[in-house]
């Protein structure tokens, strides 16, 4: 029996302090309103920065984002372009050989030494293509150079580049002849021995002559952009741009050009003689 007494005292007690926390909240609801107004208040000031945070880091992530397809992107568009200027220059080098007077021999540049006076190119065709010693090597800009040694399979080319390059060359369309030369510098020539007296101008093209029997006449070799007068000669020292550029070369033709051998003996018989 007492524990049924103790029993019903704690349920009593109980259900007092349930009524009692009833009133108490009936009696301060007003509190309790403003007490959520408060809450409402300082949770939505701190909602804008909380906010412009998560906005953050969105927008870093979308920026990495884009960075990456933005490189993708330019390395694509760099592809293409390099794909087409390769089809320009084989466009060209096609319509090249169509149009030359003599037979064309397609080869690659394979190795290339255009750090000195004596400047060389290697390319990917020897005697079993048909390449000789002496045939000029040309693209579809102009003279290249000239091969000066042979194998079964590779051939090395001196390059207009070379201290050692000289050929033929007149003033296209007039009557200005002179030796082309390089004057040490990048794609700079120059040509000598044209008379003061022969008027050439800045633009016009130079072009070989074939007086020298070891080129073809007509192969475009540059663009003159400079002249001066000779010192104390009465010549003219005209300066040119090649138009072949050697850095970014990388196919050509070497022409099945042989020097016609009447004028090759007149020139020994010449030579016994004096």
């Amino acid at each position: 029996m007492r524990r049924l007494v103790d029993a019903k005292d704690y349920f009593i007690a109980a259900l007092l302090l349930l009524f009692a926390a009833g009133l108490m909240v009936s009696r301060h609801d007003g509190g309790l309103q403003n007490a959520r107004k408060i809450s409402v208040t300082m949770l939505s000031y701190l909602e804008q920065p909380l906010s412009n945070v998560r906005n953050y880091r969105q927008a870093l992530t979308t920026n990495t984002y884009l960075q990456r397809q933005n490189i993708l992107l330019q390395d694509e568009l760099s592809r293409l372009r390099s794909v087409e200027q390769q089809n320009i220059i084989l466009r060209d080098l096609l319509d090249l050989r169509e149009e030359s007077e003599y037979p064309l021999i397609p080869v690659r540049i394979v190795a290339k030494d255009l750090t000195d006076v004596n400047n060389l190119l290697t390319v990917n065709a020897g005697t079993n293509d048909g390449v000789e010693v002496g045939m000029p090597i040309i693209n579809s800009d102009g003279l290249v150079g000239q091969v000066i040694i042979t194998s079964k399979n590779f051939s090395q080319i001196l390059p207009y580049s070379n201290s050692l390059f000289r050929v033929s060359a007149r003033v296209q369309g007039i009557r200005a002849y002179g030796i082309v030369s390089w004057t040490g510098r990048g794609n700079q020539l120059q040509m000598q021995y044209v008379p003061q007296t022969i008027s050439v101008e800045v633009g016009q093209i130079v072009e070989t002559s074939g007086y020298s029997n070891l080129y073809p006449q007509g192969i475009q070799i540059g663009e003159i952009v400079r002249i001066e007068p000779g010192e104390g000669i009465e010549t003219q020292t005209i300066y040119l741009r090649a138009f072949a550029d050697l850095f970014t070369l990388s196919e050509g033709f070497i022409m099945a050009f042989r020097p016609d051998t009447t004028i090759q003996e007149l020139q020994l018989e010449q030579q016994e003689l004096f």
